[in-house]
C-alpha cells in the first residue's frame, strides 16, 4: 500500500499527459488512456501493481564477463519485478567495480551501477643484465619467467605471477656475476740449463683471460717470477690469478722444468785434486787438474763437460816431481819449485855439528807433514872443497852451492836455516834448530793459500 501511494502521484502525472498509448521504458508492458480527462476533486484511484501483468520491472540485468544472482519477492521466475535484490559477481579474471549488490527501485531503475573490469597488473620493470617473459602480459595468471644473460646468475624469484589482487607474486629479482672469469695459462715447459750456468732464462706469454659476464678484467696477478727470468734446476709452478669486476677469480697454473745436462763427476788424481768452474760437473763446466807440491801433471790440464754429457779428454796423472839438479845456476834450480814447494834450506860448517844433527833428525821424524805442506829440504854442509849439498838424494854442483848461499845469505861459519815460500821469497830465518811443530804453525798461519787451507779443512790432518 505504501508503494501504491508514492508510485499515485506519477501515474497521475503520466495519465494527465498522455493521449495515447505509451510505452514505459522498463515496465515491460503499455498503458493504453481512453482519455486526458481529469476531474477536479476527484480523488484518482491508487494503482495496483499487478505483479502478474508488470513481472518486469527494471530493466534486465545483464553484466559482460559477470552474473547477477537475483532474489524476488515473487519467486525466483521474477529477476526484474519490483523488489528484487541482485548480488554481482564477476568471472575469474575480473574484479567488479561498482556495489556487489542492487535492488530494484519503485522508479524502475536499479539501484546502483556496476560492472566488470578485467584484472591487470603494472608493467614489470626491466631487469639489469636480464630479461623476462610473460605468458599472457599484465592480465591475472600471467606468468612472467626472468632469464639472465650470459656469464649472470638469477637471485630470487625465477617467475612470477599476476595475482587476484592485482598485484605480481614475488619480489624483483636481479641478475648477479657470480661466474668466475675463464682463465688459460701457457702450456707447461721445459728448458736446458745454459752453458756454463745452472739456470735457464724462460719466456712466455701472458694468459688468455675472457670474463664470461661483461667481459671486463678487473687485474691478472702474477705468483712467481716475471717472464724472462734465470730459473734454477728443478721444478717451478707459476701461478696466475684474474679478477673480474665482481671480484670473481679464476686460476690457472703451469710448469717449468730446468734440466742440468751433466757429466759424470771426476775423481781427483793421486796426489792431486781438480778446480772446476759452475757446478763441476755441468754442461760447460771446465775442471783444471791440479797436482800436490813435489808431483807434476802427466797429461791434459783441462777438461770440458758437453753437451753430450761426456768430458773431453782423458784424466792425467800426477807423478813425483823429476829434480834437475844439471843446470847453470841457482835461479834455474829454484825455478823448478816456483809455486810448487817451500824450500826449507839449512847450513852447516860440518856434518858433526851439534844444531846440524839434531835439526835433521827431528825432520826425519816430520816426514808426513813437511810433505804435506809441501816442503822440500835442502842441505849445504861443509867447508870446500869438500863442501856437499843436496837435495834428498840429488847432488848439487860446487858452483850451485856457492850461489844458493850468496843469494840466501848462508854462512858456512855456524848453523843457520832459511824458509821460503813457493815465490821463493824469504819468509823465516833460523840461527838454532826449529821443532817441526813450530815450523809446521808458522806455514800453516802465514804461508798456506786460500785453497791449500780450503783442502787441509776439508781432508784434515792425514799425518796425526
Amino acid at each position: 500500500p505504501r508503494m501504491a501511494q508514492e508510485a499515485a502521484p506519477v501515474l497521475l502525472v503520466v495519465f494527465a499527459k498522455l493521449v495515447s498509448s505509451t510505452w514505459h521504458e522498463g515496465s515491460g508492458y503499455y498503458l493504453e488512456s481512453h482519455t486526458n480527462e481529469v476531474y477536479a476533486g476527484e480523488t484518482p484511484p491508487e494503482p495496483a501493481l499487478d505483479y502478474r501483468r508488470v513481472p518486469q520491472w527494471c530493466a534486465t540485468l545483464n553484466i559482460h564477463r559477470g552474473e547477477a544472482t537475483c532474489y524476488s519477492p515473487r519467486g525466483s521466475s521474477y529477476r526484474s519485478s519490483l523488489g528484487t535484490r541482485c548480488e554481482l559477481s564477476c568471472t575469474r579474471g575480473y574484479r567488479l567495480v561498482g556495489p556487489s549488490a542492487v535492488q530494484c527501485l519503485p522508479n524502475r531503475h536499479w539501484s546502483g551501477m556496476a560492472y566488470c573490469r578485467q584484472i591487470r597488473c603494472h608493467v614489470l620493470p626491466a631487469v639489469l643484465r636480464g630479461s623476462y617473459i610473460c605468458s599472457a602480459g599484465v592480465q591475472m595468471d600471467s606468468r612472467c619467467d626472468y632469464t639472465c644473460l650470459p656469464g649472470y646468475q638469477l637471485e630470487g624469484d625465477q617467475s612470477r605471477i599476476c595475482m587476484e589482487d592485482g598485484h605480481w607474486s614475488g619480489s624483483e629479482p636481479i641478475c648477479v656475476d657470480v661466474e668466475p672469469p675463464k682463465i688459460r695459462c701457457p702450456d707447461s715447459r721445459e728448458r736446458i740449463a745454459e752453458p756454463g750456468k745452472l739456470t735457464a732464462t724462460v719466456y712466455w706469454d701472458p694468459p688468455r683471460v675472457r670474463d664470461s659476464a661483461d667481459g671486463v678484467i678487473k687485474r691478472v696477478m702474477l705468483r712467481g717470477p716475471e717472464p724472462g727470468s734465470e730459473f734454477p734446476e728443478g721444478e717451478h709452478v707459476i701461478r696466475y690469478t684474474a679478477h673480474d669486476q665482481a671480484y670473481n677469480r679464476a686460476s690457472c697454473k703451469f710448469s717449468i722444468r730446468v734440466q742440468v745436462r751433466r757429466c759424470p763427476v771426476l775423481k781427483p788424481p793421486q796426489n792431486g785434486y781438480i778446480s772446476c768452474t759452475s757446478d763441476g760437473n755441468n754442461y760447460g763446466a771446465t775442471c783444471e787438474y791440479l797436482c800436490d807440491g813435489g808431483y807434476e801433471r802427466q797429461g791434459t790440464s783441462l777438461r770440458v763437460c758437453q753437451s753430450t754429457q761426456q768430458w773431453t779428454g782423458s784424466q792425467p796423472l800426477c807423478a813425483p816431481m823429476q829434480i834437475n839438479t844439471d843446470v847453470n845456476s841457482a835461479a834455474s834450480l829454484l825455478d823448478q819449485f816456483h809455486e810448487k814447494r817451500r824450500l826449507f834450506v839449512i847450513s852447516a860448517p860440518d856434518p858433526s855439528n851439534r844444531y846440524y844433527k839434531m835439526q835433521i833428525s827431528m825432520l826425519q821424524q816430520a816426514v808426513c807433514g813437511l810433505d804435506l805442506r809441501h816442503v822440500t829440504t835442502i842441505e849445504l854442509v861443509g867447508q870446500p872443497p869438500h863442501e856437499v849439498g843436496r837435495i834428498r838424494e840429488h847432488r848439487l854442483s860446487l858452483g850451485i852451492i856457492e850461489e844458493l848461499r850468496r843469494f840466501l845469505h848462508l854462512t858456512r861459519s855456524h848453523f843457520n836455516a832459511v824458509l821460503l815460500d813457493k815465490a821463493g821469497t824469504d819468509r823465516e830465518r833460523y840461527i838454532s834448530p826449529v821443532s817441526p811443530d813450530e815450523l809446521f804453525v808458522f806455514i800453516d798461519t802465514y804461508l798456506l793459500s786460500e785453497h791449500e787451507a780450503a783442502r787441509r779443512a776439508q781432508s784434515g790432518d792425514p799425518c796425526e
